[in-house]
């Protein structure tokens, strides 16, 4: 009973997590969507007069054109090709999925952020209750992975094996197998999606999983490039039970 009790909850806390950040996801899309739009028309505009005029500027609007370059690129609006490219939208579901995960964990990557004054208002009550709620999840994720290691040690106490000679293989199978999961496998996915080097998708999943989250090497922002559907959600997943992977070996 009790294990069926333990069992419950950690579905309705896993359940409930990816519910929160399924609403967080949808809210931030309403607020931030309409913003974009009009960034990304103003700097279309921006564009065009450039090229009509450009060789009349003088310097004072030379440089007033490249702080509001600047300023657009800071703002995830990159004025390059043609107008169709201005319909992508960096607040589609799949990019608020990414975005409210990498709240909820503390990354923070700085690429994506709320523009306007209720996306923000909301960013910081859905922290509040994200983060702590990340942090219970992560708790339980890696609660059910140490129960598997302990299943994994009784079972080779079992075959006869030495108590410390168990401890020293689990955590080595766990590290090693989470190394080729959470790090070496997703870097060859990030190297062929993304046209990274491998040592640079290494680069990427381990600056990632550690939350420190420099900015440097972010997911689905070249435009050049064709992202499946869904793309930042998988790796936003990937973020989380890697981060899981993480506090199992802290509990360990």
């Amino acid at each position: 009973k009790a294990m069926c009790s333990g069992r419950l909850q950690t579905a309705l806390l896993v359940a409930g997590y990816f519910v929160y950040l399924l609403v967080g996801a949808a809210v931030f899309q309403a607020l931030e969507r309409t913003a974009e739009k009009q960034e990304k028309m103003a700097a279309s505009q921006m564009k065009e007069a450039f090229l009509q005029n450009f060789t009349q500027l003088t310097v004072a609007e030379m440089e007033q054109f490249m702080k509001n370059l600047i300023e657009a690129i800071q703002n995830g609006v990159y004025p390059v090709g043609n107008e169709s490219q201005f319909e992508e939208s960096n607040w589609d579901f799949s990019n608020s999925f990414f975005f409210a995960g990498t709240v909820v964990s503390t990354i923070g990557y700085g690429t994506l952020h709320p523009k306007t004054a209720g996306g923000q208002i909301f960013c910081v009550f859905f922290a509040l209750f994200g983060i702590p709620l990340n942090i219970v999840f992560l708790h339980h994720v890696g609660k059910m992975l140490s129960l598997l290691c302990k299943k994994l040690g009784e079972f080779l106490y079992e075959k006869g094996m030495r108590k410390k000679k168990i401890k020293f293989l689990t955590l080595l199978f766990f590290l090693a197998t989470g190394i080729l999961v959470f790090l070496c496998l997703p870097s060859v996915f990030f190297q062929i999606t993304e046209g990274w080097s491998y040592s640079e998708g290494i680069y990427f999943a381990f600056i990632t999983l550690s939350t420190i989250g420099f900015g440097d090497y972010v997911v689905g922002k070249q435009s050049d490039r064709k992202y499946f559907s869904y793309y930042r959600v998988l790796v936003a997943i990937w973020i989380l039970f890697g981060l899981a992977w993480i506090a199992l070996l802290f509990n360990l």
